[in-house]
């Protein structure tokens, strides 16, 4: 037998998930206990009091009645015994055939059987019982407590017996069935995560100063908002799931709280401040609802294990009800009992009396009563389940009547969890609403970014750049603080790995800002900061990973002068790069693209006529076809670094305007057609660097105007004559090759400013090269020379000497005589500066801070 407190252990769910419990779940849950309280009281009667009491009929009695066709009732000895009986179950009535009557040859007892016996007078009867003698064994005791016994389990229907067992059974199942949702793995892990979520959403100081933002609101307000956001102009996007904004709209759209040219901010209500703790916790609480939401909302398995449970209640009552109805007028008072014992007792047939068979008669209409209620409400379970989709669920009135329109609806297990969660409060899902909008989750960040990065702090994050402009950098960071926009003198502003960077209205108060460095940042702008950045911004960088990340609004931006683009642009995303929309971009003068193009997009030609600087820098992809470049005539610096070139691209000579050509970085090897490069008059600058040019063709000398030439890198042996007919040539560049003579014509070169020969194998160096009374830098390092002639000294306008990596012995005296060297432009090792004489030592540190020229 199980005692009450195993029993109720079966419903010991946990207080908190009272929530998860509606009416009918709480209800049925008292009329389990009921039911089980039923089938406790009545066990513990039967255990207790379940008596039959058996009596035999008289033979005669029984012949005589059966003549016309009818059993009659004997009378009944007064002698009465008792058996208690353990059982708690319920059978049918068996009944056996009565025995055919024969005399017995043992009484029950002599005091009983002497009754019975047809006797002439009550004389001889008194002389019979005071002769006999013998004695007593109360044998006739023990066969009234064997027929009881037998007749317990022969004659009482089983119903009878076994009724409080099946009660117990029944509300078990019952119990069990209602509470498995809350047990099984599956579904109770999600469960504990939901109501623990859920409760702390509800208690949140972030979710109560939210809603009372919103209670504050007029309900009118709301309605002119909600309608008004539909027709009002757009921003422009910078999400992946938006198209290329066009010009007419170039503003976002925003959930929630809105911005426009005429309310360009809303200011934070003192109200929304919160303790840097609870601003924690509530982001934590919109990281566990979004990731929550992720596991749960892609299954139904908790609903089905819901209507799973409740359909197979329904079918218990069913079931329950059909069966114990056909048992009700089975339970009686009285039972005709026949053991077939007549061999051992005599008589044939018993009448038994069972005491209990009124009380479980009523027990069992009240038992019958109780299931008859709770399956009305299975029933009406299974019709709230079916009447509406259970596996859908629409914030749409907590859109109304709260500021936060975009909290989106939930589907499949979640929506389930959230209309369980509406029988009991409605409130908990309107509170719990606030965690799903990113509107709420944005505004948060909002206030703790803004509380954390005040003006002051961000003053002193200012820097100077290399061109001594005012500049701000903020790295990782949830938003672009508001205070930024209050830096008026800033020159520069770089935002890095900042994904939800908002630029408002208030930067147009920033009127010297005209660079503007996006770096993973796909930044969305108003209207009136977007007016701001189309007629202020000159410059713009943008490094992104994916296409999609560069700001639309970026192509409408018609004062921009420089654009910057680093990324992935590779030939299945050419096609989305938007440079069709660079039309609008009229004053672009420099274009940087640093990706891994093929070809260059033909879309770009339609800025080619504005263009004057073009780089493109691969990432070692082989840049194929050129054709585009013969459009762009105006410029005149390009740039094609890494593109896996492997000759000069012919493109290039179509390019009249053209001043200076870079192609770092590839694979030429011959340089055959540089003299087609006489045609172009303004030419006037050559980077090969880092190539696999061999030779250096006689043809360079056609190019009349070069200035610059820049071969390092490369796989030189030697310097041809021609180079040094190059009259106008201020710089010569041809470090780290395999040189090991300067020709003497270089003294013919008497423009020639700077000449880099570092890493080579040069051992001499020719008394020629000192004419060249110009050169402001000499770079001989990593050579093998052993002595720097006297003669050192004509070099007057020597800024920069290095030396350092030769066999030099010495360092000549008239160095001193070199007036604007200085030791910081003197690159040589210590103890040949040291062994110089003190008065020229004493020269070349006269003024130390000077800063070292091209980076000692």
């Amino acid at each position: 037998m199980f005692t009450l407190a195993e029993v109720a252990s079966l419903n010991d769910i946990q207080p908190t998930y009272r929530i998860l419990k509606p009416w009918w779940d709480v209800f049925m849950d008292y009329l389990a206990v009921v039911m089980l309280m039923v089938a406790i009281f009545a066990g513990t009667m039967q255990l207790t009091k379940d008596q039959v009491v058996c009596l035999p009929v008289l033979q005669s009695t029984v012949n005589s009645k059966a003549q016309p066709g009818t059993s009659g009732k004997a009378d009944f000895t007064t002698v009465e015994t008792t058996t208690g009986q353990g059982e708690a179950s319920s059978m049918r009535t068996v009944s056996f055939g009565s025995a055919p009557t024969v005399t017995p040859d043992i009484p029950l007892s002599r005091a009983t059987s002497s009754q019975y016996q047809p006797t002439e007078s009550g004389q001889e009867l008194k002389k019979e019982q005071k002769d006999s003698s013998g004695r007593k064994t109360n044998l006739d005791f023990q066969q009234y407590v064997f027929i009881n016994q037998m007749c317990y389990h022969l004659a009482l229907p089983w119903y009878s017996k076994y009724f409080p067992y099946l009660v117990l059974i029944h509300t078990i199942i019952l119990i069990v069935s209602s509470n498995f949702w809350f047990k099984y793995p599956k579904t109770c892990s999600k469960i504990e995560h939901f109501v623990s979520i859920l409760g702390k959403c509800f208690e949140s100081p972030w979710t109560t100063k939210a809603l009372s933002e919103t209670a504050c609101e007029d309900s009118e307000e709301n309605k002119q908002r909600l309608t008004g956001a539909q027709s009002m102009p757009k921003y422009v996007s910078t999400s992946s799931d938006e198209g290329s904004p066009s010009a007419s709209t170039p503003m976002i759209t925003k959930s929630g709280f809105k911005f426009s040219a005429d309310k360009p901010m809303i200011e934070v209500p003192s109200v929304t401040i919160l303790d840097k703790k609870d601003g924690e916790q509530a982001k934590a609480l919109f990281e566990k609802v979004r990731k929550f939401r992720a596991h749960v909302e892609d299954s139904d398995l908790i609903y089905k294990l819901y209507v799973g449970q409740t359909v197979i209640k329904t079918v218990k009552f069913i079931f329950i009800l059909c069966y114990t109805a056909n048992f009700v007028n089975t339970i009686s008072f009285e039972h005709i009992c026949n053991p077939k014992v007549e061999h051992l007792i005599g008589y044939t047939q018993f009448e038994c009396t069972h005491n209990m068979a009124y009380m479980l008669k009523k027990l069992l209409i009240s038992y019958i009563s109780l299931i008859c209620v709770y399956g009305f409400i299975c029933l009406y379970t299974l019709f709230w389940l079916f009447r509406i989709p259970l596996k859908e669920y629409s914030f749409e009135k907590v859109r109304e009547e709260s500021s936060f329109s975009d909290i989106p609806d939930v589907k499949n297990d979640f929506a389930f969890l959230l209309h369980m969660v509406d029988q009991y409060d409605q409130l908990y899902s309107k509170r719990f609403g606030v965690f799903l909008s990113e509107v709420s989750e944005n505004k948060l960040r909002e206030i703790s970014l803004n509380h954390e990065w005040t003006f002051e702090k961000l003053r002193q994050h200012v820097s100077r750049n290399a061109q001594d402009k005012q500049e701000l950098h903020l790295f990782m960071l949830s938003g672009v603080p508001d205070a930024v926009f209050d830096l008026t003198d800033l020159d520069v502003l770089k935002l890095e790995l900042i994904p939800e960077a908002k630029i408002p209205a208030k930067i147009s108060q920033m009127t010297n800002l005209q660079e503007l460095h996006l770096c993973h940042c796909p930044a969305k702008v108003e209207q009136t900061a977007f007016s701001f950045l189309r007629d202020h911004l000159r410059c713009l960088h943008v490094k992104f990973t994916d296409v999609a990340e560069i700001p639309a609004w970026v192509y409408l931006l018609k004062n921009l002068r420089e654009l910057y683009l680093i990324g992935n642009l590779n030939s299945e995303n050419n096609k989305m790069i938007g440079l069709e929309s660079l039309r609008e971009l009229r004053h672009l003068k420099i274009l940087h693209v640093k990706s891994n193009l093929t070809k260059i997009p033909p879309n770009i030609t339609d800025v080619a006529p504005h263009l004057t600087k073009l780089v493109i820098h691969n990432d070692g992809t082989k840049l194929v076809v050129l054709n585009s470049l013969k459009k762009m005539t105006n410029v005149a610096e390009l740039e094609l670094q890494n593109c896996e070139l492997e000759r000069i691209p012919h493109a290039i000579f179509s390019l009249s305007n053209l001043q200076e050509l870079d192609l770092k970085s590839n694979s030429i090897r011959t340089i055959e057609e540089i003299i087609s490069f006489q045609h172009l008059k303004r030419f006037t600058c050559l980077k090969l660097w880092h190539n696999k040019i061999v030779n250096i063709p006689s043809s360079i000398t056609h190019i009349k105007n070069l200035e610059s030439l820049y071969l390092s890198n490369n796989k030189l042996e030697s310097l041809p004559a021609a180079v040094f007919s190059l009259q106008k040539l201020r710089c010569l560049d041809v470090s780290y090759n395999s040189i090991a003579l300067i020709p003497v014509e270089i003294g013919l070169l008497q423009n020639l400013q700077h000449f880099h020969i570092t890493g080579n194998k040069v051992d001499v160096l020719p008394k020629q090269l000192f004419k060249c009374v110009k050169l402001r830098t000499l770079s001989l390092g990593q050579n093998c020379i052993t002595s720097i002639p006297d003669k050192v000294s004509q070099l007057l306008q020597l800024t920069h000497l290095e030396l350092k990596g030769n066999c030099l012995d010495r360092l000549p005296a008239t160095l001193g005589q070199c007036q604007l060297l200085r030791k910081s432009g003197l690159v040589v090792e210590d103890h040949l500066f040291d062994a110089l004489p003190s008065e020229v030592k004493e020269v070349l540190n006269q003024d130390t801070s000077i800063p070292f020229a091209n980076g000692i």
